[in-house]
């Protein structure tokens, strides 16, 4: 395989120009939707895509004003408990997505996380709070919370190894053993996807703490079959949005480590990209919805960086792209 994706990421640059309001201050969307629920001025989630999108494909910005400029916006968005509170996701997604943000700029946020500190702060608040997410009946959402709050706290409060120790080993003793995915007996509620999506959340967090994927060999051989059956319950390479890094991530990063039916693995992560690349060129990149939302486009702009990084060589473009994820945690 051989693919110039210079195409792809002028689609995506010009994109992030479109959204910029001022220095430092990006809208998440473009234009309203039917029910007027859109804020189209600077937001938290315009900001730190904007932000997590440059950075990803070398246009991040190296003038000290601009940074600032970006990190007094980020800033300006947090209450004094320490949270960033945005409508379209739980507070602790939006708390770990600009904490991560503001990272990018070796900056953190205003305020401690008070909050965090209050609820999470001892090994035993954290787990209690672990178990109590809907790991049967939401896995995708609710990960958006227990991986969140690792995140967060990991970045910007000092948490203790013996702290973060309590964090990885309860999620590998309640890791499923039969998939390798998500919590052990979270039977057929959800599909095995929506699992997937959300286990993916806490396995960038062991990526970051270089902590060994629990059941990794049953792990990828989750990810072949849900590719190889085409179980997907999302339009998988076929829309802009996050579902296709989260299974790119996981089934690259886990038989990379293990070596565990690599070949095979790179055979896949090739046919996909082919696919997603000539579905990428074919959107009308004036009105296609998900494209021109910020935070969906983020979410492919990082599979398109990690198939670049599993395939070295293979996909090209004239800078190579950066995966957040192998700087810090959450997406």
């Amino acid at each position: 395989m051989e693919r110039n994706i210079d195409k792809i990421i002028g689609m995506v640059e010009e994109s992030v120009k479109k959204h910029e309001i001022s220095t430092g201050k990006y809208c998440r969307w473009l234009w309203q939707d039917a029910k007027g629920s859109r804020n189209l001025g600077s937001s938290e989630y315009g900001c730190a895509d904007a932000a997590n999108i440059l950075y990803t494909i070398g246009k991040f910005p190296k003038d000290p004003e601009i940074r600032a400029e970006f990190v007094k916006e980020l800033r300006s968005f947090q209450k004094e408990d320490g949270c960033f509170s945005e409508p379209t996701h739980h507070f602790l997604h939006s708390t770990a997505h600009c904490t991560a943000a503001l990272e990018l700029f070796d900056a953190s946020p205003k305020y401690p996380l008070t909050y965090h500190m209050e609820n999470f702060g001892t090994p035993e608040k954290m787990i209690s709070y672990l178990e109590s997410l809907g790991w049967v009946d939401n896995p995708w959402g609710q990960s958006h919370r227990g991986a969140g709050l690792f995140a967060a706290m990991i970045l910007t409060c000092n948490m203790p190894l013996t702290w973060q120790d309590a964090y990885f080993t309860w999620l590998s003793e309640n890791n499923d053993p039969v998939t390798g995915i998500g919590r052990k007996n979270h039977g057929n509620v959800c599909s095995l996807q929506e699992h997937l999506n959300g286990w993916f959340h806490y396995l960038f967090n062991h990526v970051f703490a270089h902590r060994p994927f629990p059941s990794s060999e049953n792990l990828i051989d989750s990810c072949i079959d849900m590719y190889k059956d085409f179980t997907f319950v999302t339009r998988f390479g076929k829309e802009i949005g996050f579902s296709e890094i989260d299974w790119v991530f996981v089934i690259n990063r886990a038989s990379r480590d293990s070596g565990y039916r690599r070949q095979e693995v790179l055979e896949l992560l090739r046919d996909f990209a082919e696919k997603y690349f000539d579905y990428f060129e074919s959107i009308d990149v004036e009105t296609d919805e998900r494209f021109n939302d910020l935070h969906m486009l983020f979410g492919a702009v990082c599979a398109i960086s990690e198939l670049q990084i599993a395939l070295p060589g293979e996909i090209k473009s004239s800078f190579p792209l950066k995966n957040v994820l192998d700087r810090r945690p959450f997406i």
